[in-house]
């Protein structure tokens, strides 16, 4: 039955689709305030206490006074849909690191912005149902226990006219009472929290384009929210909890669906609107040039097609009802009402002197030309001084608005560099639409993927669990179309998992946060998306072969690999569809999205046994490339070091290149190959600017107090490239933090791996063995500092540190808080590898010394960048601006 077919009329709705209003714009503006309630059980965050170990991402709050049972869910229950927003935990995961806990006493790193959320490594799960299927709901919701309390009288927040009209079905089924929101608070809540909150929520829809827009949100108020319901209200927002209804009109949503099935017959909203894509309402309309002649009145601005009277040509026509194509009629609807809500917006918030206008609402719904209509109607009256802005999670405001209801919910005080949206297997599938009833576990998931690839559209698609250790939960449904095509309406945005990690920090050393920008690469151009996606596409074999190895190549890492590859297969033709479908794209999110999804199927570091062996190759022989470095002076020294970055920096298994000269040789042959293709100059060159910085000059500038080393891959990138220059810095008394991921990704070294790694290699070093005792690397130094907290070497020292992601990338304005931490003393950046210092990162600046070093692995990159060849180097020197 479609979503629509239950209700006789919009308006006779008493379930009312969020924020829908009745019509009565001559109600008083009236302030209100957000209430929070305690019925729901508080969280007890008494003896709160951060776990998890160094090199995980995401640290969970343990909170020892809390019961288990508490749960975090919230739902806005409309005519045609329920949508449910609902907060998961990360698994307790207890570790003693004695090695993080020892370098933060020592070297006082504290971050003090840490807080005790009570969900602090969770996550915001978005769902939607139909509500003619409401015992689908039900049961999900029964299914991850989320109505769980600690006591009989469990309360569940819930907005919109279902709240009332399935309270008792809620009590019957789930055993939970159903307290209500006030929706007009709930959708201003949860708008104000995704403004402020996510970073490409926002965006305007011109002519089927759309485009983020940054919102500072220090400069957000005032703003004027515009729900579309069956009428339309028109919100003025102020401030968390401050806002007034200024105006509103009963010509909307509910008027467009009742005079449409009334003239054309639709049995369904979205039925009316698919009319509307393939109507032309001159056919109804009276336009400018049906009185001038054809010609424009350009006296007052009006061109020909302007519509002078909707509906105007069914005066003086000699036609019935039955002569008009439904279609047209529909689309002459869709414009009258559209330009009537828009102008009543603009010329509302040009009274109030608003600048921003924000648009959502049952009528909106993500419908592309509906967007259109509006933007278009804005533009139109403002003379282009003002646009229609729309949101990403506009379904969501009510229900987010509700969870925020709960006193203690955590939210109010994160920030935007503290959410990371991420999308699971289902996102290709489902376009923003309704989900069903819910996989239990990983191998049904696989499982779903295998009989839709056999049977098409014939199957219905649930929702996934999250299984332990994945990415969460992302919805799907069967694909509505046949074929290729994964859905028949490209204007819908996916809604992803919203992680919640108040642990993530911007990095303090950028220049200008406001306007860092980490993506290169523009892929807003069709052709350049288009080459990275057969670039991705083409290594997929090759990754799927390696993350099957890495599991012992048994039947179900085969089973796992096949599904990954067509999960990020699926993500790959989505995006070539729709670019704007996860928010604004760019190629590091791209690399992200690929090593998210290796993981959702429990591939957590597929090129293990590659790191291993490339580790151990390129440790036996580096004692020989220090001995041959020591006997050198330090000028020379200097240039060759910057010479084996550079070199070691081919080992890099993304790369289609690089991996084409693994079946060619060894690591070492591969590397002497390398190296002897160092001649300067390079093809960005500004060596001779560091080595004056570091002292070979007229002027002695002081040596830089501390360094943090971005590193890139394993083996002899980092063994005998970023390693040996570490040993250099230290040498000259400069302190070294090795910044390294802190999930695996390709061949990347981990901040995991690389303490077993400097160990290995300080054996033969002395240097390299003093630095990583004082820097508490060593385990055997960690036992004498434990015990002998009083006595401490007097080594440079060695650090290591998690970045805070798990891609070949890196973007700045999300970082671990003890990076961040360590890099408020730092006065030298260096970024290596093309990931860090090429796809991201190349045009970034720092108010510190940076140096960006790279060998260039693909030759379209080599050209657009830096206007050179492929296996071309990158020596970038900028110092502090």
């Amino acid at each position: 039955m479609n979503i629509n077919e239950e209700t006789k009329n919009i308006n006779e709705k008493s379930n009312s689709e969020e924020g829908e209003d009745t019509g009565k714009e001559m109600v008083p503006p009236v302030a209100n305030s957000i209430h929070r309630s305690s019925s729901r059980p508080q969280l007890d965050l008494s003896g709160a206490a951060i776990q998890g170990n160094f090199e995980e991402r995401d640290p969970t709050i343990l909170l020892p006074n809390q019961s288990d049972d508490i749960s975090h869910l919230a739902l806005d229950i409309g005519g045609s849909l329920i949508k449910l927003v609902y907060f998961s935990r990360h698994e307790d995961r207890l570790v003693n690191d004695k090695r993080k806990k020892s370098m933060k006493e020592r070297f006082g790193v504290i971050n003090g912005n840490r807080r005790s959320f009570p969900i602090l490594g969770g996550r915001l799960h978005f769902v939607k149902f139909e509500t003619a299927k409401i015992n689908e709901c039900l049961d999900f919701i029964h299914s991850k226990q989320l109505h769980r309390g600690d006591n009989d009288n469990a309360v569940i927040k819930a907005t919109g006219g279902g709240a009332y009209k399935f309270a008792d079905l809620f009590k019957e089924k789930l055993g939970v009472s159903i307290e209500k929101e006030d929706e007009m608070d709930c959708l201003v809540a949860g708008a104000n929290f995704l403004l402020k909150a996510i970073r490409h929520e926002a965006f305007t829809h011109k002519e089927g384009h759309k485009e983020f827009v940054q919102i500072d949100h220090n400069d957000l108020y005032p703003y004027l929210l515009v729900n579309i319901g069956s009428g339309v209200s028109m919100i003025k927002v102020d401030g968390d909890g401050k806002f007034q209804r200024v105006s509103g009109t009963n010509v909307g949503g509910g008027t467009y669906w009742g005079l449409g099935r009334l003239l054309t017959k639709c049995k369904s909203f979205d039925e009316l609107l698919e009319l509307s894509q393939r109507g032309d309402n001159s056919s109804v309309d009276m336009l400018v040039g049906d009185i001038y002649g054809g010609l424009d009145y350009s006296k007052i601005g009006l061109s020909a097609s302007t519509i002078a009277s909707s509906f105007g040509k069914a005066i003086s026509e000699n036609k019935e009802i039955e002569d008009y194509r439904p279609e047209d009629i529909s689309l002459s609807l869709l414009r009258m009402i559209s330009y009537n809500i828009g102008q009543i917006s603009y010329l509302t918030a040009l009274q109030l002197g608003i600048k921003r206008i924000f648009f959502g609402g049952f009528f909106i719904r993500g419908h592309a030309y509906t967007m259109d209509t509006i933007s278009f109607a804005i533009q139109f009256w403002s003379k282009g001084g003002a646009q229609a802005m729309f949101l990403r999670h506009e379904g969501f405001l009510g229900a987010l608005g509700a969870f925020m209801s709960y006193e203690k919910h955590g939210l109010d005080d994160l920030m935007v560099h503290q959410l990371v949206e991420r999308f699971p297997m289902g996102a290709p599938y489902t376009g923003g639409k309704i989900h069903g009833p819910p996989l239990g576990d990983l191998n049904e998931k696989i499982s779903w993927m295998e009989k839709f690839v056999r049977k098409g559209t014939k199957i219905t698609a649930p929702v996934p669990m999250a299984s332990p250790r994945t990415t969460g939960l992302g919805g799907f449904e069967a694909p509505s179309s046949k074929g290729d095509t994964l859905r028949s309406d490209e204007s819908n945005l996916n809604v992803g998992v919203l992680h919640l990690v108040p642990s993530l920090e911007v990095f303090p050393l950028l220049a200008d946060p406001k306007t860092y920008e980490p993506n290169t690469i523009d892929l807003a151009e069709p052709n350049e998306l288009q080459y990275w996606f057969t670039v991705l596409s083409d290594h997929l074999p090759d990754l799927v072969d390696k993350a099957v190895a890495s599991e012992g190549g048994t039947d179900d890492a085969r089973r796992r690999g096949d599904a990954f590859a067509r999960a990020f297969s699926a993500h790959l033709a989505r995006l070539m569809e729709e670019p704007a479908a996860y928010g604004k794209l760019g190629l590091a999110n791209l690399l992200e999205l690929r090593e998210e999804c290796l993981r959702e199927f429990n591939f957590f570091d597929a090129y293990s046994t590659i790191k291993q062996r490339e580790n151990e190759a390129s440790l036996a022989v580096l004692p020989d490339l220090l001995m041959e470095l020591d006997s050198m002076s330090e000028e020379t020294r200097l240039l060759t070091l910057i010479e084996g970055v550079l070199a070691a920096n081919i080992f890099d298994w993304g790369s289609r290149a690089c991996v084409d000269l693994y079946h060619k040789g060894t690591i070492i042959e591969i590397y002497r190959m390398s190296r002897k293709k160092m001649q300067r100059p390079w093809r960005v060159d500004n060596f001779d600017a560091f080595k004056e910085r570091m002292g070979f000059g007229e002027n002695k500038p002081p040596r830089h107090k501390r360094a943090l080393l971005f590193v890139d891959n394993a083996g002899a990138d980092v063994v005998l490239g970023m390693l040996p220059l570490a040993r250099e810095l230290l040498r000259r008394g400069t302190e070294v933090v090795l910044v390294a991921n802190s999930l695996p990704a390709l061949n990347d070294v981990t901040a995991m791996e690389l303490p077993e790694i400097v160990a290995e290699a300080a054996k033969h070093c002395d240097i390299l063995r003093g630095a990583a005792e004082a820097g508490g690397l060593l385990m055997d130094a960690m036992i004498s500092i434990q015990d002998s907290p009083r006595e401490k070497s007097s080594s440079t020292p060695l650090m290591v540190v998690e970045n805070g992601c798990g891609s070949p990338c890196i973007d700045l304005r999300q970082v671990s808080s003890d990076l961040a931490a360590l890099a408020k003393d730092a006065d030298l950046v260096i970024l290596e590898g093309m990931g860090r210092s090429l796809h991201t990162n190349f045009n970034a600046r720092f108010v510190c010394d940076a140096l960006k070093l790279a060998m260039v692995k693909n030759q379209r990159l080599a050209e657009k960048l830096i206007k050179g060849n492929i296996y071309d180097c990158v020596c970038r020197y900028e110092p502090a601006s």
